[in-house]
C-alpha cells in the first residue's frame, strides 16, 4: 500500500527542514491533537499511539542531507516506511512531501488506509511547526 500526502511549503531552509526531521524528539511537534502517547525509545527511535490505535515504534532508517529522511518500522511484523522528500524552493523556503509504504494484506489495507491517509496529511501540514 503506497500513499503520499501533498507537498507543503515551509518558510524554512532545505537543510533546517532535513535537521528538524532527523531528530525524532521533533515528531511529536507533527502529530495530530489525537496523540495518546509520544515517547522516545532512543536517540533514533520512538513510541507513539493515537487514540484508538496501537502504539507504533518508528525508527531512523536512511537520511540523505538535505532531501531525504526515511523511518521505518522498528519490528518486522507489520513492514512499513515513512519517507519525507525534501525540496528546496529558495534559500529561505522549502517544499515536504511524505511518502508512507506498507505491506499489509487486502483486510488490514482497507481498515488502516483512511486512518494513516488523515495521519501523514496531518503531519505534512503540521511542518511549519518546526
Amino acid at each position: 500500500m503506497n500513499l503520499e500526502s501533498q507537498k507543503v511549503s515551509v518558510a524554512k531552509p532545505a537543510q533546517y527542514v532535513f535537521d528538524q526531521l532527523t531528530d525524532v524528539r521533533n515528531f511529536e511537534k507533527l502529530m495530530p491533537d489525537s496523540i495518546a502517547k509520544f515517547e522516545l525509545t532512543g536517540e533514533d527511535s520512538f513510541i507513539f499511539a493515537l487514540k484508538g490505535m496501537p502504539e507504533i515504534k518508528l525508527k531512523l532508517k536512511e537520511k540523505t542531507a538535505p532531501s531525504n529522511v526515511k523511518l521505518g518500522a522498528a519490528s518486522d511484523k507489520l513492514p512499513f516506511s515513512l519517507e519525507a522528500k525534501i525540496d528546496t524552493v529558495s534559500e529561505s523556503e522549502s517544499g515536504v512531501q511524505l511518502f508512507f509504504e506498507g505491506e499489509f494484506n487486502a483486510m488490514m489495507a482497507m481498515m488502516v488506509k483512511g486512518p494513516i491517509s488523515k495521519f501523514i496529511e496531518t503531519l505534512a501540514a503540521n511542518m511549519n511547526k518546526l
